[in-house]
């Protein structure tokens, strides 16, 4: 049994590995993962895939050194040359000789050798190949390829049974917790909290919600937290996290077909712009006038597909199954990183979020968005909302356990939650019965709905799984 001092439980602890994370590389869940997939004796080869920047080839490189003999790395952004290698079939034993006939040095030891090609994207005759390395046996293979590539739907068509996949995004909190020095044993602690409904002490509260205010303003983007993690500082970050927008900018103009990129560039480009609203809808009547919803769907699908953002649905009845039960025309769209969003922002709202930490401002679009991030970066794999004019009924996530629908209110201030109560207390809506309340507040429970802090939501669906 771990003892903790009380007050002090949230001071980080320093080890021999925090120390190693904070000069080369940070922690991420990925690490575990590949551990997990290299210890499987019928390991299939391994398709990495995720927005871009982050942090896909450090996670993989990082892997590759620790576990393998030999480790050959192809790029096929940089390295256009190795293209060629399918060209005399997809077979391993064909394309690991056309590899070698361009680089003699390479070696390729059976059983001790990784095979990593990046940029995927760039070159889907390689998803082709991984049959054959599958069925060949003697050398393994991982894939990494940007989310935002045209040729991706012909990559997930031509492997299909040979290769296993992993989605990889920015930075969770927990991942930012372990980058700040703080070990899963301090984590542990706190879910013992919030499953225990033990309210954290003073100390406790303020400092974790320092921490998730810092994570908000950041964002999960491995560069932006190395930056800061190294210099101690918010410096230098925000103009890093404006070149990240301005690099998915340019992706989309290289990777967008021709007919769709201003749709999709004008979709990108207003998010910020509608999260500013009272309701956040997403309505694409305001970016060119006269457009239709239905012109668009295929630009938002596009930015969905390839990481950028995350799209939250209205549902049409507070009701189970969540799946089919929403309007595909009626919908949120988030940023998939809250810094990214901040980053969007004009000088003005630079100036108060960061210098006088008011994140209420934009209508409260900041909390939502760090929420819905974290819900899909804790497996959620699509967000639903629910708003309803007559009687007036809005509601700003839903979840569920294994037998209910769960509301989720997030709460920029301490207004009330008459939605909250009404969907918990009214008998129309059977499938609802408790809720969750996320907000600046300690753990609680009154017996209709949990009251969390926000900085406990990357551990929502564990407790609601385990609290059943």
């Amino acid at each position: 049994m771990i003892s903790y001092v009380e007050n002090v439980i949230f001071l980080p602890v320093i080890t021999i590995q925090n120390v190693i994370y904070a000069m080369k590389l940070l922690e991420r869940k990925i690490d575990t993962f590949l551990a997990h997939w290299k210890r499987n004796p019928k390991r299939k080869p391994l398709i990495v895939k995720g927005a871009r920047q982050v942090g896909k080839t450090e996670s993989i490189r990082a892997f590759a050194k620790a576990n393998y003999e030999s480790v050959i790395e192809i790029n096929f952004v940089l390295q256009k040359k190795f293209r060629a290698i399918f060209e005399d079939g997809y077979e391993a034993e064909s394309v690991i000789r056309n590899i070698s006939l361009l680089e003699p040095a390479w070696k390729f030891i059976p059983h001790r050798t990784l095979l990593f090609f990046d940029e995927l994207q760039k070159c889907p005759d390689c998803a082709t190949s991984l049959k054959s390395f599958c069925q060949d046996g003697r050398y393994d293979v991982i894939c990494s390829g940007s989310l935002m590539g045209i040729y991706y739907e012909e990559i997930e068509s031509n492997a299909v049974g040979f290769k296993e996949d992993y989605e990889m995004q920015s930075m969770d909190f927990e991942e930012f917790l372990w980058a700040k020095g703080y070990s899963r044993e301090q984590i542990e602690y706190m879910y013992r909290h919030m499953r225990t409904l033990q309210p954290f002490s003073q100390l406790e509260l303020d400092t974790m919600t320092g921490i998730f205010r810092e994570y908000m303003t950041l964002g999960g983007m491995p560069e932006v937290v190395k930056m800061f993690i190294d210099n101690g500082h918010f410096g230098g970050t925000l103009e890093l996290q404006r070149q990240l927008l301005k690099d998915y900018e340019e992706d989309i103009t290289k990777y967008a077909g021709q007919t769709d990129k201003a749709k999709i560039l004008a979709v990108y480009s207003h998010i910020s712009t509608f999260l500013a609203k009272e309701n956040k809808k997403y309505r694409i009547s305001t970016i060119a006038k006269g457009a239709r919803s239905r012109e668009y769907i295929g630009a938002v699908e596009w930015l969905k597909s390839a990481g950028v953002i995350n799209v939250c649905y209205c549902l049409n009845n507070v009701e189970l199954p969540l799946k089919g039960n929403y309007n595909s025309d009626y919908y949120k769209i988030y940023y998939h990183d809250t810094g990214l969003l901040i980053a969007s922002l004009d000088e003005e709202a630079q100036e108060d979020l960061r210098a006088n930490k008011n994140f209420s401002t934009y209508k409260g679009a900041v909390y939502e968005n760090v929420v819905g991030e974290m819900l899909r970066k804790s497996g959620y794999e699509q967000l639903y909302f629910y708003k309803h004019d007559n009687p007036a009924l809005e509601m700003d996530f839903f979840v569920r356990d294994a037998g209910s629908l769960v509301p989720v209110e997030v709460k920029a201030g301490d207004g009330a939650t008459a939605s909250l109560n009404h969907l918990i207390k009214w008998e129309s809506f059977p499938d609802v019965r408790y809720g969750v309340k996320l907000g600046y507040k300690n753990i609680g429970w009154n017996g209709h709905f949990y009251t969390f802090p926000y900085f406990l939501t990357f551990l929502l669906k564990r407790f609601l799984k385990e609290n059943e």
